[in-house]
């Protein structure tokens, strides 16, 4: 009897070892960063002015996720934040317009951050778009 019940604490044990919890939420962990924008005239030949993004989207992708995991806006100083997250590799981007004028799409500006297992705040770095 002994032996089965030291089996199952043991089995018990590996299996609680072995469930690493993947990136996202459920943590304590904030993710936060600003937001520059940079506005050019149509030809992007003159910068016309140059301010932080307000009400501009930001997203974030849980580690290897394939599409976007959530979305928050920048506040009125271009702040952003990302809460409540676990350990792991956070994609962070914003749109932006394509300089090179070879797209009329939108391009990503990313940032790729990793939260430790002691962190409480990381920051992005700063995430600068054209308009």
């Amino acid at each position: 009897m002994k032996k089965v019940i030291f089996l199952l604490i043991a089995v018990w044990a590996v299996t609680l070892i072995s469930c690493e919890k993947e990136p996202g939420k459920g943590g304590n962990a904030t993710l936060y960063g600003r937001v520059w924008v940079r506005d050019y005239n149509t030809t992007f030949t003159a910068l016309l002015d140059a301010y932080w993004a307000q009400n501009e989207d930001v997203f974030i992708v849980y580690g290897d996720e394939k599409g976007v995991s959530d979305r928050v806006r920048t506040s009125y100083n271009g702040s952003f934040q990302f809460k409540y997250l676990r350990p792991g590799k956070y994609t962070i981007f914003a749109y932006s317009k394509d300089s090179t004028l070879q797209t009329l799409a939108e391009i990503p500006i990313i940032r790729t951050v990793v939260i430790g297992d002691n962190d409480k705040d990381v920051e992005v770095p700063q995430i600068d778009i054209l308009k």
